[in-house]
């Protein structure tokens, strides 16, 4: 009796002290709060890249050779048709004189030819007159057989004379041809000896000193020798990532960042002017993988208003090709909607998978399509949620979202103006928070406190 008793009085003691929270007390998990509020939200997508000339045109040459003039320097200012180097000619001059000789030869060849042929139409005009004469008198019987074949054959042989010679004169007139094809050719590769600017604009790169040999062929890229440029018009090239390349569109306003004007805070304004149709290239089909990032390319013209005031003196060109620059491409904008902060929606799976149905274990077939099944479902009941607080304990609520910048999100439905909802810390939102657990504010002075005595 005296254990029973014991017994009975340690469980009812342990009863009282589970219901008045003596022991087993669990501790609200601190949360912060906001309220859902109206304001303009900006969609933005970020990217980086190089500063680019929009117009920049490479120079190699068409023939090879040394360097014997050069008449500019990095940064000079050219026009059209400006002389700006010089290849040694004396190659090519000697190509041309070979080839002007060779015209000439085919030249006479070719009136010799036609000397040949006046001959050769006078000899058969005569062995014409001679068949014709010959005949009469062979039907009259005054000559015999014999002497009258050998006019015929004579009339013959002047015929294909002249053939011969009129051959001879297409031939010599085809040789001119390819002679004076030959001499072209000489006279361009020598005036390629001679490189002009073929746009005004900036020496923007030059590779070559005076007394360097160049590599140059008409079939492919040579030496790069210089670049000219069009510094008046900049561009900034981006590599924006696939997710978000569907919602940057051709006129989208974008804020430059340049990393040589970052201790001036200054911001460049650009606008999209291009947007590539096809990814970069990621190399070779051996080097691509599935976890590749696949990117495309966008040029953003800068605005030349929004640096016009830096554009005097040795500023002339504030902007130079290779600068570094980061953009902001601002692609959708909604003043007066509803917003939370960003860190307050998460995604919880509503509607957790039937508990019969299980993978099948009788092949691999069979089980991966189960698997598949399932992370389909999960995809599906998969939402977007908030949680708020209710009686102490938190509340999950599904809502819809729409765009979003760094700091707010846009809610399409789910909650009203001035609601307060959980907005952090965004570890305990996003994964650990669950339907009906205790939650209490967080106390900000508590935390410093805590912070002090540490």
């Amino acid at each position: 009796m005296i254990i029973g008793g014991a017994v009975v009085l340690i469980f009812g003691g342990l009863f009282l002290a589970k219901k008045m929270e003596w022991i087993g007390k669990v501790e609200p998990t601190e949360v912060e709060f906001a309220k859902a509020s109206r304001s303009t939200i900006i969609e933005k997508v970020s990217a980086s890249g190089k500063i680019q000339p929009e117009v920049e045109v490479k120079l190699s040459p068409d023939v090879s050779g040394e360097i014997v003039s050069l008449n500019v320097a990095e940064g000079d200012s050219v026009v059209a048709g400006q002389e700006l180097l010089k290849i040694r000619p004396d190659n090519y001059v000697s190509l041309l004189a070979r080839a002007e000789a060779q015209m000439n030869a085919t030249k006479a060849n070719m009136e010799q030819s036609k000397a040949v042929l006046a001959q050769s139409e006078a000899r058969l005009s005569k062995a014409k007159i001679d068949y014709d004469r010959n005949a009469k008198l062979h039907k009259d019987k005054v000559i015999s057989d014999a002497d009258f074949d050998q006019f015929v054959s004579a009339y013959t042989v002047a015929k294909q004379d002249l053939e011969a010679a009129k051959a001879n004169v297409n031939a010599a007139n085809y040789n001119v041809k390819s002679s004076q094809a030959t001499l072209k050719e000489a006279k361009t590769n020598l005036t390629k000896t001679t490189i002009y600017a073929p746009q005004s604009g900036i020496i923007s790169k030059l590779n070559v000193e005076l007394g360097e040999r160049v590599v140059g062929t008409s079939q492919m890229a040579g030496t790069e020798m210089l670049r000219i440029a069009n510094l008046n018009k900049m561009e900034v090239r981006v590599n924006v990532n696939e997710n978000d390349i569907t919602r940057v569109s051709i006129g989208d306003t974008v804020l430059i960042d340049v990393d040589a004007f970052s201790s001036s805070e200054r911001k460049f304004k650009g606008v999209v002017y291009e947007i590539a149709s096809s990814a970069n290239s990621s190399g070779t089909a051996s080097a691509v993988s599935n976890d590749a990032v696949t990117e495309f390319e966008v040029k953003i013209r800068v605005l030349r208003s929004s640096y016009a005031d830096l554009i005097k003196g040795k500023l002339s060109y504030p902007l130079k090709p290779g600068m570094t620059a980061s953009v902001e491409i601002l692609t959708n904008r909604k003043d007066n909607t509803l917003t939370v902060p960003l860190s307050s929606v998460t995604t919880r799976e509503i509607g957790a998978v039937a508990e019969g149905e299980k993978k099948e274990e009788d092949g691999t077939n069979s089980t991966n399509a189960n698997d598949a099944l399932e992370a389909k479902k999960r995809k599906e009941n998969t939402k977007e949620v908030v949680f708020v607080m209710e009686k102490g304990k938190a509340k999950m609520i599904q809502v819809k979202t729409g765009i979003s910048d760094f700091e707010n999100i846009e809610i399409v439905s789910g909650l009203k103006d001035g609601q307060e909802i959980i907005s952090g810390p965004y570890a305990t939102v996003a994964k650990k928070l669950k339907e009906g657990d205790l939650v209490k504010k967080k106390d900000p002075k508590a935390a410093e406190k805590a912070a002090d005595k540490k």
